[in-house]
């Protein structure tokens, strides 16, 4: 008589093995363990969550800042002097970073569901540090060359609120099945206890949360404002150079009502259109004046100006990857831009019967024309033959020189109080999106104050401020919007409570139905006995809770010993291991 020794025969588990394989680099079933996790993975499971939450956040800051990609790239230009988008590697890096990590978070999910112990493989830590560094890197760089952009995560929550918040529940309602299955055990302790409370407070604060939300698109539909003029802002300098006469055609064809320039003074004293500084970034100038590339713009007499070309940087930067869907024409056209000067930017708005609005900047003290420059835009709107009505002047100047301005209509662009703009004199204001909150655009339309808001370049951006009743925005996208003829989405109130409370209570009755389910599943687990166990293993294929079962039970009577009589045997033929009376003969 041969007696055998004890053996446990698994089943193959090649979804624990994928799981744990690609997580801790643990293939083989000798090198799991179903045992509690280490400080040291908890703590290495709690950077790993750290940085699955700031690159979250860090992904929807760029994509709700699509909004102000030309503002950030024109932000970067100022600082390095070199024009290039330098969103396309922050979006990539950004999409790989944000792929990868989530995908080591759903891995270390499992294992917890699992039952398996977290043991994250060198190599992974390694690429999760970086990958964190590489984000908080990121965050403090926008933070210095672009900190106002964050304003942008509080206005686009006007939006995305609604959906946000459905999300957020369905995510934490999934992620009771695992806090179920943690704390409801017979072997409770205070961190259990914790664990449980700082769930119920996320998930109470979670069906709380729309108490909260201000979204301008949650309103009777009836009450919706006609949908706001849009101003071609530098013309659309996505499908043509900026400020250029090709630039101003093209916001027009694309349903402009407006046009928006730059404008400076040139040291003879003629108005032209130029945003920058210098003349280096959208003319050839380094070419025509070398020596000259760094002066200021204003100090060029309008004929040198007028020599340089301001199309060719267009088509060779590409700076909006537009450039491929131009004709020959067109980039011929393009290729053959000058500098346009303001009057003829207003006698095509004159010609098209719409309004202008300039943004002047006002020459240096050591300027020839520091004390004229109101005379020469002056001279420059009675030249063009527009009416002076329908040209709105946004000055940086103090009231002093805002008063010199005679007959045009004058916009700040600051936000200002009622009594303010009422003692100014003012009546319209030009404010950044982020200035614009939805009480103070009805505080101001109920004055009868008319806002303008710039820039939109987004259909949700302007679905918010269309809701809002804003009347008019610049934009640099008027081909975008342009195919935004409604809201994105317009909710009535009653409509919104219901799918709010609707879905609070699904919510509600799945997380208890999950924690009733993992209550009775732990309390059926905890009353196997042998007998149960060997019933199991024979008529149907072991679960993974009865195999844990089988192994407590068989190496518990390892330590224990065995007796003569009783020996645990194996039936290679059955598959599985079993007790026999008296011993196995071969």
């Amino acid at each position: 008589m041969v007696k055998h020794q004890p053996l446990q025969v698994y089943e193959k588990q090649v979804f624990v093995s994928f799981v744990t394989g690609i997580y801790g680099c643990r293939w083989k079933r000798y090198q799991r363990s179903q045992e509690d996790s280490s400080r040291w993975e908890c703590t290495w499971f709690i950077i790993l969550c750290s940085s699955f939450f700031l690159l979250l956040f860090w992904a929807y800051f760029w994509l709700v800042a699509q909004n102000d990609f030309n503002e950030f790239n024109w932000s970067v230009y100022n600082r390095s002097g070199e024009w290039r988008d330098e969103t396309i590697p922050i979006l990539a890096s950004t999409t790989v970073g944000f792929s990868y990590i989530t995908f080591l978070m759903i891995l270390a999910l499992f294992h917890i569901s699992l039952g398996q112990q977290m043991n994250l493989y060198w190599v992974h830590k390694i690429g999760v540090l970086a990958t964190l560094i590489t984000t908080i890197s990121g965050v403090v760089t926008v933070d210095d060359i672009w900190g106002d952009e964050w304003d942008i995560l509080l206005v686009s929550l006007q939006s995305t609120a609604p959906f946000l918040h459905i999300g957020a529940l369905a995510t934490v309602t999934a992620i009771s099945w695992l806090v179920a299955g943690y704390v409801v055990r017979r072997e409770r302790s205070n961190f259990h206890v914790m664990v449980l409370l700082i769930y119920i407070v996320i998930l109470l604060a979670l069906y709380l949360a729309p108490l909260t939300f201000t979204c301008p698109c949650i309103m009777d539909r009836h009450s919706l404002r006609p949908r706001p003029d849009i101003i071609g802002r530098r013309g659309a300098p996505m499908l043509a150079p900026e400020n250029t006469m090709v630039s101003f055609n093209r916001a027009l064809q694309h349903g402009a009502s407006s046009l928006e320039a730059d404008v400076t003074i040139s040291v003879d004293g003629v108005p032209f259109l130029m945003r920058d500084r210098t003349l280096r970034r959208t003319t050839d100038v380094s070419k025509v004046f070398p020596a000259r590339q760094h002066d200021d713009a204003s100090f060029f007499n309008w004929t040198e100006i007028r020599s340089l070309n301001a199309g060719q940087w267009f088509l060779e930067s590409d700076p909006y990857w537009t450039v491929e869907t131009l004709t020959a024409r067109d980039r011929s056209r393009i290729g053959n831009q000058t500098v346009c000067s303001l009057v003829e930017m207003l006698r095509l708005a004159a010609r098209a019967n719409s309004s202008a609005l300039l943004d002047i900047r006002k020459p240096p003290p050591e300027h020839p024309r520091y004390r004229s420059w109101f005379m020469d835009t002056l001279w420059a709107v009675q030249k063009a033959g527009i009416s002076q009505k329908r040209v709105r002047t946004v000055t940086w100047t103090p009231d002093t020189d805002r008063g010199r301005v005679r007959g045009l209509q004058q916009t700040a662009n600051e936000k200002l109080s009622v009594e303010e703009i009422r003692q100014r004199g003012i009546t319209s204001l030009t404010l950044h999106y982020s200035k614009a909150s939805h009480k103070d655009i009805q505080e101001y339309l109920a004055n009868n104050v008319s806002v303008t808001v710039y820039p939109v370049n987004d259909p949700w951006l302007l679905s918010v401020l269309w809701c809002s009743g804003v009347p008019s925005v610049s934009s640099d996208a008027p081909q975008v919007l342009q195919k935004v003829p409604y809201p994105i989405w317009l909710m009535s109130q009653n409509a919104y409570n219901f799918i709010w409370i609707t879905s609070d209570l699904v919510s509600l009755a799945v997380v208890i139905g999950i924690f009733c389910f993992q209550k009775w599943r732990m309390s059926g687990m905890q009353n196997y006995n042998p007998e149960q166990i060997m019933l199991s293993a024979v008529t149907r294929q072991s679960s993974r809770d009865v195999n844990i079962m089988k192994e407590k039970l068989i190496f518990s009577e390892l330590n224990n010993g065995l007796s003569s009589t009783e020996e645990l045997s194996l039936y290679p033929e059955n598959g599985y291991a079993r007790y026999s009376d008296g011993g196995v003969s071969d």
